[in-house]
C-alpha cells in the first residue's frame, strides 16, 4: 500500500506522470543521469519514482519536495520510501509512499533513467494478489488516502465515463440507504446486484 504522508484527508494528486527509475547505487551497469531528476520534473506533473524493493533508505527528502514544487510538480509518488515527513507536510506537497526511513538516498540508491516506463510490482502480503502496474511516461495517476492507481493515456475517456457513472449511481444508493431503504435493496436498484 502506497499512502499519503499526512494524515489530510484532502491531499489528492490527479497529474501526468513523470517518471524516475532508481537502482541500487552498486549497480555499475545503469546508466548515470547527468542532471538531477528533480531539475527536469515537468510542471504539472507527477514524480512517480520505483525503487529497487530491498532498498531501505529514502530516495526522497525536504530538499527534493522543495526543487519539484519550484518547478511546478503537483507531488510525488514513491514505490519505496521517503524522509522529512515534516517539511513535506509543511510546505504542503503530497507525497504518496511504500514507507519512510532516516536514511538518506546516498549511498544506497541512485536515478538511472526519467521518462521510462517503470513496471511497479506488488510488494509485502498482496505480492500475489495483484498484479504488477506499468506507469507509462504521461498517464495519469491520481492518488488520495485511499491509496493510488494509473490511468493510461488511451483509457483516460473511457475511464471518466466509468467513473462519472458510478458516482452517480453511488449517489442514489447513499440517498436511499440514508432514507432507510437498505444497503441490499439499494445496490439491486441501482447497481443490478
Amino acid at each position: 500500500m502506497i499512502s499519503p504522508t499526512t494524515s489530510n484527508s484532502e491531499v489528492r494528486i490527479c497529474s501526468p506522470a513523470y517518471t524516475v527509475q532508481m537502482v541500487l547505487a552498486s549497480n555499475k551497469e545503469a546508466p548515470t543521469l547527468s542532471e538531477h531528476f528533480v531539475d527536469t520534473a515537468v510542471a504539472g506533473s507527477v514524480v512517480v519514482i520505483d525503487a529497487p524493493p530491498e532498498a531501505k533508505s529514502a530516495v526522497w527528502g525536504g530538499l527534493m519536495t522543495a526543487g519539484a514544487q519550484v518547478r511546478g510538480a503537483t507531488g510525488v509518488i514513491i514505490s519505496g520510501r521517503c524522509r522529512d515527513v515534516g517539511e513535506h507536510r509543511a510546505l504542503g506537497f503530497p507525497v504518496f509512499s511504500r514507507g519512510h526511513s532516516t536514511l538518506g538516498q546516498s549511498p544506497f540508491t541512485r536515478p538511472s533513467a526519467i521518462n521510462v516506463p517503470l513496471t511497479i510490482r506488488p510488494q509485502g502480503p498482496e505480492v500475489d494478489t495483484f498484479p504488477p502496474v506499468t506507469v507509462q511516461p504521461g498517464d495519469w495517476v491520481v492518488a488520495d488516502e485511499d491509496g493510488v492507481v494509473c490511468v493510461p493515456r488511451d483509457l483516460e475517456s473511457k475511464v471518466i465515463d466509468l467513473a462519472t457513472k458510478g458516482r452517480e449511481i453511488d449517489a442514489r444508493c447513499m440517498e436511499d440507504i440514508k432514507a432507510g431503504k437498505g444497503v441490499k435493496n439499494s445496490f439491486k436498484l441501482h447497481r443490478g446486484k
